[in-house]
């Protein structure tokens, strides 16, 4: 088990969206929060800009890994399932270790699928193939998680 002062090295991350387990990502990109500011002026005042916090806002997050079986089971079920009607749902991305343990979790409100990208397929260049997983949400759920 990592301790406080331990780094990660050698992650990978294992996505779950409610009943929906996506299986382990090689990375992910995106993870993170925007404070929107709205700037006033205020007469008189040369000296600075008022900032004022108005909306917070979330990036896309892109989720890569080789292609595998888990893709039509899992990933292309779940994308079509998610555009057919069905309601957003929680999130979870889990961070861990090389050695399997847990790291980080973050939980992620409404998420819903953006774009799924397969592999480039070429027979001139054998190469791993990746497939790309894009999400958006709208923000994190608090948990007592002691992660």
């Amino acid at each position: 088990m990592l301790t406080d002062t331990q780094i990660a090295v050698g992650v990978h991350y294992i996505v779950h969206l409610d009943e929906h387990d996506l299986g382990d990502f090689a990375s992910c990109d995106g993870l993170g929060v925007e404070v929107v500011l709205e700037s006033r002026e205020e007469g008189g005042n040369n000296g600075f800009v008022w900032q004022f916090p108005t909306r917070l806002k979330y990036p896309n997050i892109k989720l890569t890994r080789p292609v595998s079986k888990d893709t039509a089971d899992k990933i292309v079920n779940w994308v079509v399932s998610a555009v057919s009607g069905s309601s957003r749902g929680t999130g979870h991305i889990e961070v861990r270790s090389a050695d399997n343990e847990p790291v980080a979790k973050y939980d992620l409100h409404d998420v819903i699928p953006v774009r799924w990208t397969g592999p480039a397929l070429n027979a001139d260049q054998p190469k791993v193939l990746m497939e790309t997983l894009e999400i958006a949400h709208h923000g994190f759920v608090k948990t007592s998680s002691k992660y």
